[in-house]
């Protein structure tokens, strides 16, 4: 079981970043279509637009964590159906109502 969760935990977080990495470009991609510039480096400058800095830190805030969390799922499904049991620190998630808890 150790191993197993070892191996999961470099699984998944090597999905993650993979996730992370490819979201990061398409958002730098697309920011740069839509607005004619670069993202800004760094929202918190005073500098940036107030706007220009929201917008950004919405947009990729979503974005990031949208591919964080799909790629998790994808990587939960492959280990599943290579072990047969979902990863150790994932168990189905009881989003019934009437549950105790």
């Amino acid at each position: 079981m150790a191993s197993s969760s070892k191996f999961w935990t470099v699984f998944s977080l090597g999905s993650a970043l993979t996730a992370a990495a490819v979201a990061r470009k398409t958002l730098t991609t697309s920011w740069r279509a839509a607005t004619g510039k670069n993202p800004p480096e760094n929202p918190a400058d005073p500098d940036v637009d107030i706007w220009e800095a929201v917008a950004w830190a919405a947009v990729s805030g979503i974005a990031m964590q949208v591919a964080r969390m799909l790629a998790t799922r994808k990587a939960a499904n492959y280990y599943a159906k290579s072990t047969g049991h979902l990863p150790p620190d994932l168990q189905k998630d009881d989003q019934r109502a009437d549950a105790t808890g």
